[in-house]
């Protein structure tokens, strides 16, 4: 579990304008995110990579691509984006010869929330059948776990190791952590509150913001460690500029541009999800240059 902490940026997946994947794309950002952005792990196939639109080859195929091109220097997490157990093994059965350190899984989301029993059931039927370590996804409103139930899914049932923690709740993040103590992974995907997150105690986090500006989050990291508070909460603040302009249903899309203004080109993103819009382009850019990421 301590190979899982810090920033761990949720990938894109850098489709062509035929929604075909373009895996030379995502080798560069694989290196580039190791070696120029400094980053701790990587995710692939997370809701930042559309990973709810690949199928279980496209999933294995990008990941193969980030392990072999990680070359074992930092850990890759698999997300897994599906709504019923046979399907989730059959994506967690598509990588299993990979060298991943976790699979990240979301609950059974569509119509019909399983109840805790139903999620308890869920998630030992993935860990006993593929034999991997799995982070809980806790991101869909509607299927949306509770502290109560995370701590009984990490300490209960073998192999749930932790949980990514989304939806911009903070308040079930520091409920989380208070309940495990260190029982489990807690990666924070509070995309506007990471300063909080680390300052609480998450291990790190894996948020799209990770992967717009690795290099701040990386040096946000390094100083909440050093307890540097006072340069943390300036990189809080320009982190929060960022995400203003990040944040909407396109955020894939988005995450893409400003990736591209800093020179990483990130393909498109697959159909039917709009491109950045000339308003939100306009946006990204004005962020980028108040906060000193790129020229203006």
């Amino acid at each position: 579990m301590a190979l899982l902490h810090g920033i761990i940026p949720p990938m894109t997946t850098p489709f062509d304008t035929d929604g075909e994947i373009n895996l030379d794309l995502l080798r560069a950002d694989v290196r580039y995110l190791i070696e120029e952005g400094g980053v701790h792990g990587l995710a692939v196939g997370g809701s930042t990579g559309e990973g709810h639109t690949l199928s279980a080859e496209e999933l294995r195929s990008t990941i193969q691509v980030a392990v072999e091109e990680a070359r074992g220097r930092v850990p890759i997490i698999a997300g897994i984006i599906v709504d019923s157990t046979q399907r989730a093994i059959e994506y967690g059965r598509a990588v299993a010869d990979l060298e991943v350190a976790a699979l990240q899984v979301t609950p059974v989301h569509y119509l019909f929330k399983p109840d805790d029993e139903a999620m308890m059931g869920f998630f030992r039927d993935l860990t006993e059948t593929l034999g991997r370590p799995v982070l809980v996804y806790n991101v869909v409103p509607w299927s949306y776990c509770s502290p109560q139930l995370l701590t009984r899914l990490i300490t209960e049932v073998e192999g749930v190791i932790g949980v990514k923690q989304s939806a911009s709740d903070l308040r079930a993040l520091a409920d989380l952590l208070l309940l495990l103590g260190d029982g489990g992974r807690i990666l924070s995907a509070v995309d506007a509150l990471l300063y909080p997150s680390f300052a609480l105690g998450a291990h790190g986090a894996i948020a799209a913001i990770l992967t717009a500006v690795p290099q701040l989050c990386v040096q946000l990291w390094d100083a909440v460690q050093a307890a540097d508070h006072t340069k943390a909460l300036k990189l809080q603040r320009r982190l929060l500029t960022i995400w203003h302009a990040l944040e909407a249903d396109n955020l894939p899309a988005n995450v893409r541009h400003a990736m591209e203004l800093q020179g990483r080109p990130g393909g498109a993103p697959r159909p039917p999800m709009p491109a950045s819009s000339p308003a939100q382009q306009t946006a990204i850019r004005k962020a980028l240059v108040e906060t000193g990421v790129i020229a203006d």
